[in-house]
């Protein structure tokens, strides 16, 4: 596997430009870009993406029709022609790989026709929803099956076993396939329970009762605090899997 860091040095390079007194353009054209390269991550498509930098042809399961997300793709030019000028700018020496890396991310999105999913993620970031996942099942011996028949499983993405996050590991040369646990989730619930105190939009004796709730919502919110028994659970809706979930406040990791 070719190093993954040129995402991570990538996002540096956002990160030392972004400042409080910047104009809302460039924090919109930042904030693209980020996202853009986040997207790449959480939807496991590495392998894609370097691929398409090394000048082979790759399609993407979802396509957007060209006269979808207009004003995505007028950004998407403007970000691209904002980091085009970085190249040449004295102030960035030693940054012009991971300059390139995210040209090659914001030109990945048009060739593989992704603007309506980079859209719908974007949104999730906007709204504070829980980490994306790219599958969910309910026991290990489904998405272990999965993983073995998959023939490129979305590295690096999250997926859903029983309502708990494991990573997708997946190294094509050696062909290593593994679901590790993680504690995305609950590292996620500990800082939206700062960010966002629960406030219950709903109320519910017992767990049932809550979970028949989630299911007759035709459109649920991404993420929502309910009260169970007392106790707050978070009612969360993954629109790309269609899966509805409701996980416990007990579960977040908090800062000691």
């Amino acid at each position: 596997m070719k190093d993954p860091m040129v995402l991570s040095d990538a996002q540096q390079v956002i990160g030392r430009r972004w400042s409080e007194g910047q104009t809302q353009e460039q924090e919109r054209i930042l904030g693209l870009a980020r996202d853009t390269l986040d997207f790449i991550s959480a939807t496991g498509q590495w392998y894609s993406f370097l691929d398409f930098r090394e000048g082979q042809e790759v399609r993407s399961s979802t396509v957007t029709p060209e006269e979808c997300a207009p004003e995505l793709r007028e950004l998407l030019s403007k970000t691209e022609r904002f980091f085009k000028a970085l190249l040449d700018d004295p102030t960035s020496a030693g940054e012009q790989d991971a300059i390139r890396a995210i040209l090659d991310a914001l030109r990945f999105i048009p060739s593989t026709c992704q603007y309506e999913s980079l859209a719908g993620f974007i949104q999730r970031v906007e709204s504070n929803a829980p980490p994306m996942v790219v599958a969910a099942f309910e026991t290990s011996a489904q998405a272990d099956s999965w993983l073995r028949s998959h023939p490129s499983p979305p590295v690096f993405a999250d997926v859903l076993i029983g309502d708990r996050y494991h990573d997708v590991v997946y190294d094509r040369e050696s062909n290593f396939r593994r679901l590790p646990w993680n504690r995305d989730l609950e590292r996620y619930l500990g800082w939206l329970e700062v960010n966002d105190p629960p406030v219950a939009s709903a109320s519910f004796a017992t767990r049932e009762e809550a979970q028949a709730w989630l299911r007759e919502q035709s459109h649920p919110p991404l993420r929502a605090w309910v009260l169970i028994a007392g106790e707050f659970h978070l009612a969360v809706y993954h629109p790309n899997v269609n899966h509805r979930a409701l996980y416990p406040l007990s579960m977040a990791l908090r800062d000691a």
